[in-house]
């Protein structure tokens, strides 16, 4: 995988908490699980794990939070891409409303993990803002709150002038309010995940990248890069939008599409105060949705669709700061001082999956950009369902590995429908 375009580090590369040692792995060995990725799930799956008294290696290509674990817009925005009665509909009475309540706890996860070990991650929690730019946006959102305000969720909608001053832009004709969400910083997050996960007893090697997977009678042999192997029973491999050729098919069965963010110079404290004056982030309901939010020191962040390839220099992010100056036109000529992407990996459904094709090896693949609250918790689940042997303790069905048709073709097809968005989604591209 290329480097994204090396103009300056990430902004939360530059402010994160210091990482946890992760040596490589040195010597071979035998481990209770080994996890393939050291970002959001494979943290949580080996801290749960740990905490369960199973011993879980951690192989990490990288380093923790390498990918979009720590190169996401830091909002923990709870639910799915569907709203409660979509699940219903979707997966049956049961299991849909079992899937809802999974997806509208998972904010609760993070917050909960931050606290509970004591971690070094700056963090607000006073909620998520979709904005909505059409009528039929306004509908959806309303539909949207009151589903979630049923179960007893703390949501509302949000008249055109209370979205206004909430966000500090005119461009939304309403929104709605969940105040289960809120903020992290996403790379000391993960840093957090790790240094606790190491705390109860699991290990994580970074700079090891797996190049093998292969199976003799009931054990798994894990081969990296440097020589040294892992044997094991169980594998759970969760490389998302980074995931590669380890196993036949699978970077194939979904699009890992890039997402481009710019962050701004600390603004003054009355442009602060004039942008989402209240601390909530934001995004919104175009089909290339804007994403949104101030950082703990004043930074605005602006995230979106980039282009499918690597950057290749300032240019690739110059829709995003212009969108900046047209939803804000208050900053004038603000300053943007960091530029970075990342990958996320989208299924064909919009929906998280997981499959076991061979015994012993669980996958997890997709998070559609939720993947903070939502991965958090999927490793806790996970790790569940490795100790208990139960179905059941996962959110969703384990469904066959199937690659996407004309896999080749989607990158020049999503190519095109970002462009056709660009001209057509609101007028800010």
């Amino acid at each position: 995988m290329s480097e994204p375009f090396p103009l300056a580090p990430s902004l939360w590369a530059a402010t994160a908490a210091p990482a946890p040692e992760t040596p490589p792995l040195a010597a071979s060995g035998r481990a209770d699980v080994v996890i393939v990725g050291g970002g959001y799930c494979g943290l949580s799956t080996a801290l749960h794990l740990a905490e369960r008294g199973i011993r879980a290696v951690v192989l990490e290509a990288r380093e923790v939070g390498f990918g979009g674990s720590g190169r996401n817009g830091g909002q923990v925005i709870p639910g799915l891409k569907y709203d409660p009665a979509d699940l219903v509909a979707k997966f049956g009475t049961e299991r849909g409303e079992r899937l809802a309540r999974f997806a509208g706890g998972t904010a609760d996860t993070v917050f909960d993990l931050i606290e509970r070990h004591g971690m070094d991650v700056p963090h607000r929690r006073t909620g998520w803002i979709q904005g909505a730019h059409t009528e039929a946006g306004v509908r959806e959102v309303e539909q949207r709150a009151t589903q979630w305000a049923a179960l007893g969720a703390p949501a509302r909608v949000l008249d055109k002038a209370e979205t206004d001053r909430l966000l500090g832009t005119e461009r939304y004709l309403g929104g709605w309010l969940d105040g289960r969400g809120g903020a992290v910083q996403p790379l000391s997050y993960a840093r957090g995940l790790a240094r606790a996960a190491i705390g109860a007893g699991a290990a994580i090697h970074g700079g090891t990248p797996v190049t093998g997977l292969a199976r003799t009678g009931s054990d798994w042999t894990v081969t990296t890069a440097q020589g040294a192997h892992l044997h094991t029973e169980r594998v759970v491999l969760c490389t998302n939008g980074y995931t590669g050729a380890l196993w036949p098919d699978l970077a194939q069965s979904v699009i890992a599409a890039n997402s481009f963010q710019v962050a701004t110079a600390p603004l003054s404290d009355n442009l602060r105060r004039s942008i989402l004056p209240e601390g909530q982030v934001s995004s919104d309901t175009r089909k290339l949705l804007l994403y949104f939010r101030l950082d703990h020191t004043g930074r605005l962040l602006m995230g979106g669709r980039g282009p499918f390839r690597e950057p290749r220099g300032p240019g690739d992010w110059a829709h995003l700061e212009r969108i900046v100056g047209k939803l804000f036109p208050q900053l004038g000529a603000v300053t943007f001082a960091h530029r970075w992407c990342g990958r996320v990996a989208i299924t064909r459904d919009f929906l998280p999956h997981l499959h076991e094709p061979a015994p012993g090896l669980l996958i997890d693949i997709g998070c559609q950009g939720r993947g903070v609250g939502l991965q958090s918790t999927m490793g806790r689940a996970i790790a569940a369902y490795i100790a208990e042997g139960d179905a059941d303790a996962l959110p969703l069905p384990i469904t066959p590995l199937g690659r996407l048709p004309l896999h080749a073709f989607h990158r020049l097809y999503v190519s095109a429908v970002i462009a056709w968005y660009r001209l057509s989604d609101g007028g800010l591209r």
